[in-house]
Order: structure tokens, then sequence, then C-alpha cells
């Protein structure tokens, strides 16, 4: 949902990129800082309430990473196949590690933790699994990665003044990544039938 807005701050930070490309840092470290930032939120999140601003603020760092990393391999034209990989395979030990850390700090009941992780892992490999089919699925469903990243920072936040917050947060995660589980299922269902109908 949030891609094509991704795009738009992609193309806003082009000066940091820019800055980052001078520093010498090449998409694949930003990538690395990504991850270490994330599991260090994941640290964060283990201890409980205590240190949720720490987590959220660890977190955004992350998702920022995110974006940069792929602002600067566009811009200065350092795209590979490889970085691609990477910054995919590295973005979903970020999301298990956030979401473990949740359920770790008990912020969150299991099973509801369990879903969400599960419902965000499989998002992501539908997508994965539609592209090797030549499907493009960049916007489709509700709960691309950016979605999920926004809905628990915020819930985090909230979860400083409201305790339960976040378990909220993460029910939400559970059936939107879910259902965005489906409509992308229900997607290359349409986009394959269509192709056969059209051999």
């Amino acid at each position: 949902m949030l891609t094509r807005f991704k795009a738009k701050v992609q193309s806003a930070i082009k000066t940091q990129a820019e800055a980052a490309d001078r520093l010498g840092l090449t998409p694949n470290v930003i990538s690395a800082l990504g991850i270490v930032f994330a599991l260090l939120s994941a640290l964060a999140y283990t201890s409980g309430r205590q240190n949720l601003l720490c987590a959220v603020a660890l977190l955004l760092f992350s998702g920022y990473c995110d974006v940069l990393d792929g602002a600067l391999a566009r811009l200065c034209q350092k795209t590979s196949p490889f970085g691609g990989f990477l910054d995919s395979l590295l973005d979903r030990y970020a999301d298990a590690a956030i979401y473990a850390g949740i359920m770790l700090g008990k912020l969150c009941t299991l099973h509801w933790g369990l879903t969400a992780l599960a419902g965000s892992l499989l998002v992501s490999y539908t997508r994965a699994r539609a592209e090797a089919a030549g499907i493009k699925m960049e916007s489709i469903g509700w709960a691309e990665r950016a979605e999920r990243l926004i809905i628990t920072a915020a819930a985090s936040i909230v979860e400083v003044f409201w305790k339960s917050a976040l378990e909220a947060g993460i029910i939400v995660l559970a059936v939107l990544t879910n259902l965005t589980v489906i409509q992308r299922s229900l997607h290359v269902y349409k986009a394959l039938k269509k192709e056969e109908n059209g051999a």
C-alpha cells in the first residue's frame, strides 16, 4: 500500500544517499547497519515496557536504513542481484527479531505474536514466489513491510501511555498480514488464469 509513497521518500532523500556515497558507504553496508539496528531494537523490546522509546527509535533507524540502501543503490547505480537478495534476506531476519523481542518482552500474547510473524514472513514469501513466476507484486496487499513497521512503531509509542496498545497492534498485524497473503494469492491465481486463457 505504501510502496508508492516509499518511492517518493526515496526520491526525497537523494541528498542523504549522495552523502552516503561520498562517505564510501555501499547499499550492502547500509543494509547491514539496518539489521544491527533491528537486532538492538529487538533486544530493547525484550525488557518489556522499560525501554519502549529506545526500541521504537532503533526500529525507525532500521526502517530508515531500509529506505536509504534502496535509494543509494538506484540513485548511484549500484544495484546488483546479490544486493537485492541480501536486502530481502536481512529484512526477514529483522522482522523475525522484532516479533521475537516483543514476544519475549511479554508485550503481546504468544499466539498473536506467532500469527503476526507467520503472516509477515508469508507476505514476503508470496511476493518472492509470484515474482519468480513473472508476476509483479509491488503494492499488492494491505500490509507490506512499510505498513508493518509503521503499525509496530505507532503501537509501541502508544504502549508507553496505554498498556496493551502493542498487543492490539500485533493483533492488527496478525489479521492484516494474513489477509495480505490471501490478497496476493488471489492476485497470482487471477494473473495465472489470465495467462492460461490468453495462451
